[in-house]
């Protein structure tokens, strides 16, 4: 694409703009970025970026200079409804992405997962499962790793392993070599403008597949396993393993098991997996149905899913006090997800702090899940008026609901209601917008407090407190594997 680019707008300069702007320097383009954020808001952005020739146009999307380009550059997130966008559709400006760019220039056969959850967790498991058996591999993408500045390490490697949003999506006009997709359900109406939208742009993964590539594909969700797709089939279920001559991987009687070519093979027992919750136990699926079309064994799937304790901000444990077990689930930014979380300790008795900003999804069903799992509500945030009245209309009684201004009050409103043996669960069902930059620093916050609180009461290592590195995932090393 960049053999005729002279000039390039990039369009948001968040990470994966960032990364693309310095990358299209290297390549001699003359590159202009524009957002509508302040450079005040970009400091720590712009600061990575000093140095280099870009220009910029700030505080808003100017049509001049902005559409002065070859072709711009959109980032994820970015509505396409912008008249920015409009304009420059009118005017014929091509459009295009880092992530269709990193398609183009890669040089190692492309493995994608998406879905409305579970797909950072199980594209972190696919890394480490391929690892376990001996292959070299790059993890990346929405998981928060830019990686068009990374295409040096990618040579001689055997795969990529992509996590895509729909934003990713939506504009791809290729499809991953192996393409798998955890789950449709509602997510992200606040920029889709419907549900349709967004199962479209979910559902380009598998566009542009030939027949010697491979979808993986949920057989419990119909959304997504009902997807047309030209590549061969694998599936995953938790409780249907369709005919004999369904192949994939499938939770039966409390094993995993892995199905192909008409042989049955045990991964394991469910009980020898670490992650909580039967929605971890589809993305242990999911994850052993991608490798077994890369063709690993069971026997390594096995070594890889057993050991495997997460992904920070996913039920994470980060740490106990005063005989209290404290988690950080801050990547439920959707009440399915929340959901999922509050069935994770189905039985337990639990605190849940639930807010941030609403996606404008139904909560009917979660206010219900919340009156009948938690025995406390701390709700914080834009979105907790909200989240009240769902938990109320669910059936919980007004003296268990609190509110609170932060995440920090709320740990601090906890330990009020705290019992030895209680859980207190960050799980937001909300984004993080409302207070902070992303969902990694919101769980960082909610540890920080935990481990405030420990220190107050005197606790630490005499309550056995045990906090974990909560850094984004792109401060992690995400090159794995070797032979």
């Amino acid at each position: 694409m960049l053999h005729d680019v002279r000039r390039a707008t990039v369009v948001g300069l968040a990470r994966e703009g960032g990364d693309l702007a310095r990358f299209l320097v290297t390549q001699g383009v003359d590159v202009l970025v524009t957002d509508v954020r302040t450079a005040d808001d970009l400091a720590e952005p712009l600061a990575g970026l000093a140095g280099l020739p870009i220009r910029y146009a700030l505080g808003g999307h100017p049509l001049e200079p902005a559409l002065d380009a070859d072709v711009l550059f959109v980032s994820p997130g970015v509505p396409p409804e912008i008249p920015l966008l409009v304009e420059a559709r009118r005017r014929g400006v091509p459009i295009s992405s880092a992530t269709r760019l990193f398609f183009e220039r890669c040089p190692a056969p492309i493995i994608g997962i998406t879905g409305s959850s579970g797909k950072t967790t199980t594209t972190t498991l696919v890394g480490r499962i391929l690892e376990a058996a001996g292959l070299q591999v790059i993890i990346g993408g929405n998981i928060g790793v830019p990686m068009l500045g990374r295409l040096p390490e990618i040579v001689g490697l055997d795969w990529v392993v992509l996590e895509l949003s729909s934003f990713q999506l939506e504009a791809l006009d290729q499809s991953p070599r192996i393409a798998a997709i955890t789950n449709i359900t509602p997510n992200h109406l606040d920029r889709h403008p419907s549900m349709r939208a967004y199962a479209s742009a979910k559902a380009n993964i598998l566009r542009h597949q030939r027949r010697d590539d491979w979808a993986i594909l949920n057989r419990d969700d119909a959304a997504s396993r009902n997807l047309d797709t030209s590549a061969r089939r694998l599936e995953f279920s938790l409780v249907e393993a369709g005919s004999p001559r369904t192949e994939g991987a499938f939770l039966e009687q409390d094993r995993l098991v892995l199905r192909r070519a008409g042989r049955t093979q045990m991964i394991c027992p469910a009980g020898e997996l670490r992650l909580r919750g039967r929605h971890n136990v589809a993305n242990v699926l999911a994850a052993c149905a991608v490798a077994s079309a890369v063709g690993v064994t069971a026997a390594s799937m096995r070594e890889a899913v057993t050991e495997f304790t997460g992904v920070a901000h996913r039920l994470e444990r980060v740490g106990t006090v005063g005989g209290a077990s404290y988690y950080n689930d801050s990547i439920a930014t959707a009440p399915e997800r929340s959901m999922a979380a509050l069935a994770a300790f189905a039985g337990e008795p639990l605190i849940l702090l639930a807010g941030g900003r609403d996606k404008h999804l139904p909560m009917d069903e979660w206010g219900r899940t919340i009156s009948a799992g938690a025995r406390e509500l701390i709700v914080f945030g834009e979105a907790a008026p909200l989240v009240e009245r769902a938990a109320r209309d669910g059936g919980l009684p007004a003296e268990r609901v609190h509110r609170a201004e932060s995440v920090r009050e709320a740990v601090r409103l906890a330990t009020d209601l705290v019992r030895p043996g209680d859980v207190v669960l960050l799980s937001p069902g909300g984004t993080s917008y409302d207070q902070y930059r992303n969902f990694e620093e919101r769980g960082a916050d909610f540890a920080a407090a935990v481990r405030a609180l420990a220190a107050q009461l005197g606790h630490g290592t005499e309550d056995a407190l045990r906090l974990v590195d909560t850094a984004p995932a792109n401060t992690r090393k995400e090159v794995i594997g070797g032979r």
